[in-house]
């Protein structure tokens, strides 16, 4: 399985947005959505603001391939899902500590129960 470098996991790491674009069933990218990142250690995650039944995460699981850009890298991707609810937890705090400047009204809603089923790891293909 293929891993990020360190260069990589620090350019997307202190980038704020992320550009996410899940393959279709023609394996082509759709439109990307912008998103936050955040990093645990030697691995990228994502979660849609909308749960589960947010378009990009629905496309994103239906083929659990795409391409994402942040900070300068460009990279094809495996989507995979986590519920691990330890690492959720290293995950909300992630993104409290990477948004905290943000506005509560959008730092919360990335850490309630609906995101956090929502939650993606970045694999690069």
């Amino acid at each position: 399985m293929a891993t990020w470098t360190k260069d990589e996991l620090n350019k997307i790491e202190h980038a704020d947005e992320l550009l996410i674009a899940p393959f279709g069933s023609d394996n082509t990218p759709r439109p990307p959505t912008t998103i936050w990142v955040v990093r645990d250690g030697d691995d990228l995650h994502v979660r849609a603001f909308r749960g589960r039944g947010g378009t990009w995460f629905r496309a994103a699981t239906a083929r659990h391939a795409g391409h994402i850009s942040s900070g300068g890298v460009d990279k094809d991707v495996t989507f995979v899902e986590e519920d691990d609810p330890a690492l959720n937890d290293r995950i909300d705090r992630a993104y409290r500590s990477k948004y905290g400047g943000y506005s509560d009204s959008y730092v919360d809603p990335m850490v309630a129960d609906g995101p956090r089923a929502a939650t993606l790891k970045l694999v690069p293909r």
